[in-house]
Parts: structure tokens; sequence; C-alpha cells
């Protein structure tokens, strides 16, 4: 019986860590920001895909590629020194989607998006060079407080919960230490926070 729960618990968190990965938590967030600042539903789904093809699906894939090459262990990387090339991809990918948003003539809080994302991702970078922070906790927290700001107090209480469900997650694999959550959800939580105080 206690093997079979062991499998059980294991099995939610990999659930909950696969479906709640920061690539997909960034893809999620894109849509509400484009639809509530675009003019139409075309629009819309135009910048969402742009940002959401660059800053999304291109580091995915070139984490799907390292890791067919053996290069890198699994798609969450759990060793520290791995996760620099695809942070390093990511933040070409994400600079690029700014630019691109940019000159397209995207609007003011689409391409707040993609440079919070940028800005992110430079933390995230630098932090793993001498330290294995949580990814996870820094995206959910992160897009807890983007909704915060952008869609009231409601939304972001309905999201709340997720950054407590995702922390757990990652210490039943054992991926990170509770320190490393904790940090990665007040890193998470500051930089939206500073974005938004500072720019806006």
């Amino acid at each position: 019986m206690r093997i079979k729960n062991f499998h059980y618990e294991l099995s939610w968190a990999r659930l909950v860590s696969d479906i709640l990965s920061p690539p997909i938590v960034w893809a999620l967030l894109a849509f509400p920001i484009a639809f509530r600042e675009a003019d139409s539903v075309q629009e819309a789904l135009r910048w969402a895909s742009i940002y959401i093809f660059l800053v999304c699906v291109v580091p995915i894939l070139f984490i799907f590629w390292m890791v067919k090459r053996g290069s890198i262990t699994d798609i969450h990387m759990k060793i520290r020194r791995q996760r620099i090339r695809p942070f390093l991809v990511s933040l070409f990918s994400t600079g690029l989607a700014w630019g691109v948003l940019r000159l397209m003539g995207a609007p003011s809080m689409i391409l707040m998006l993609a440079l919070f994302s940028l800005i992110q991702l430079t933390v995230m970078t630098f932090i793993t060079l001498v330290w294995q922070i949580s990814i996870h906790a820094i995206s959910i927290s992160g897009a807890t407080v983007a909704l915060a700001v952008l869609f009231g107090s409601i939304p972001a209480l309905l999201s709340t919960p997720t950054i407590f469900i995702v922390g757990a997650a990652r210490i039943k694999l054992k991926r990170h230490t509770p320190a490393q959550v904790l940090a990665g959800t007040l890193v998470g939580m500051i930089i939206p926070l500073a974005l938004f105080v500072f720019i806006l």
C-alpha cells in the first residue's frame, strides 16, 4: 500500500509540473492580455501567437532537441548546469519577440508582457549560474501578480492556490528544496511588481 501511495503522489506532482510548466503558464497569460488590449479577435490571436511561438514554443523545441541528443536529462532540466544553454536560447527568442511585436505595432501591454518575460528570464539565468532556484515557482507567482495588476483581485485569488500546488509538486519530486521554491516565489512576485510600478 505504501508503494502504491508513493506512485500516486508522484504522478500528481509530475502532472502539476508538466501542466503548469513555465512555457505553458506564460502562454496562458498571453491570451487574456492580448484579448484585453486588441481591437479584434484576429488581432488578439496574432499578438498572442507571435508571443507564444517565440517565447514558449521555440525554447521548448530546443529543449526537446537537447533531450533527444542526450545533452539534457529531461524537459525540466533537474541539473543546474544543463539549464544555461536553454535559457540563453529563451533570452534570444524572447528578445526577438519583443522586437517583432514592437515593429508590428503591438499594444503597450503586449510589449510589457514580452519585457516582463525577458526580465524574468534574465534574472533566472543569472541566479542559475550560482544556484538552483525554482523556475516553476517564479513563473506561477509572477503570473499571479500580473493577473492581480491587470485584471483585479478575483482572478489573482483564483490563481493563488496554484502557487502552493506548484511549490508542493516541485518539492515532492525532489527537484527543489523548500528554500529554492520560496526564493522562486518571492522573485516571481517582485519582478512584475517592480516592472508595473516603474513603467506604468
